[in-house]
């Protein structure tokens, strides 16, 4: 069992996704990241469903109440255990009562905790992603209990620890495909897409991402067609919505652009204001 001290700014258990259930309207979920959250688990040797915890700008502080084994990938939020810095991306072995911390934001958004065999909490429509009204919660709160496997654990010191691919969190280039309304669009309007610098506005989340910046937009609007995590969106003001793992699973704004599964995931880790360049595949 781990104990939630602190549950930080937006804290959630999260595993591959919630797929095939878009009929019901019940959205894929899973981590934003999921290049960082896979590389935890197979750290650990666990199976790459296994569920995690997405810790969203750090301020999150556990206690484990058994002894296991955990990785930490992702954004580097200075984690610590009892005070002491530890390593991302490495097999680190806890014991009963250990306290793990994150304080200062050195690099990304998202920071993904793995413990071996995953979170234990409720499957729910397949999958242990956290979703209001499909999970029984959804944002961790201070006195959460979260269940982990019990484990017999010889081996205490490991020397793994993998180099990080750092253009996952530099590099400004978003990879994609033309959506289907992308056609609709005139020469002016494409090119200005795909060779133009977009920023990210402070208005971004699991659902989307809006962009600052204003493609000019006359197109009607398309009748309710289905969309997927990465899906961009132009919208009548101009605005284009990059569609997060949390999205709706239809819309009616025109569907210029989607995002690569792995852009996706780098796209995860960008803050407000960050640059970003589309690239078509």
């Amino acid at each position: 069992m781990i104990k939630v001290l602190n549950s930080g700014f937006h804290t959630t258990i999260q595993d591959r996704g919630r797929w095939g259930f878009a009929s019901l309207g019940v959205p894929v979920s899973g981590a934003m990241d999921a290049y960082s959250a896979d590389l935890a688990n197979r750290i650990l040797n666990n199976s790459l469903d296994c569920a995690v915890l997405e810790i969203t700008l750090g301020g999150c502080k556990l206690q484990f109440l058994s002894k296991t084994v955990i990785c930490i990938s992702g954004g580097n939020f200075s984690p610590k255990i009892n005070k002491k810095p530890i390593l991302l991306n490495s097999k680190i072995i806890v014991q009963e009562n250990d306290i793990l911390s994150f304080g200062k934001v050195n690099f990304g958004i998202r920071s993904y905790l793995a413990v071996k065999n995953g979170f234990q909490s409720d499957r729910k429509l397949g999958s242990r992603s956290a979703f209001k009204n499909i999970t029984n919660t959804f944002l961790l709160r201070s006195g959460d209990i979260l269940p982990i496997s019990k484990l017999k654990i010889t081996t205490e010191t490991s020397n793994m620890l993998i180099k990080i691919n750092k253009s996952h969190y530099e590099s400004t280039d978003i990879e994609c495909s033309k959506g289907p309304e992308f056609y609709l669009l005139s020469d002016q309007q494409q090119k200005k897409i795909v060779e133009n610098q977009f920023s990210i506005s402070k208005e971004n989340n699991r659902m989307g991402y809006k962009l600052y910046e204003i493609i000019e937009n006359k197109l009607p609007s398309i009748l309710t067609s289905a969309v997927l995590p990465g899906t961009v969106q132009l919208t009548p003001s101009g605005k284009l919505i990059i569609l997060m793992r949390d999205c709706q699973v239809t819309g009616g704004y025109p569907r210029i652009l989607q995002v690569s599964e792995s852009s996706l995931s780098k796209l995860s880790q960008k803050f407000t204001g960050s640059k970003i360049n589309f690239v078509l595949l």
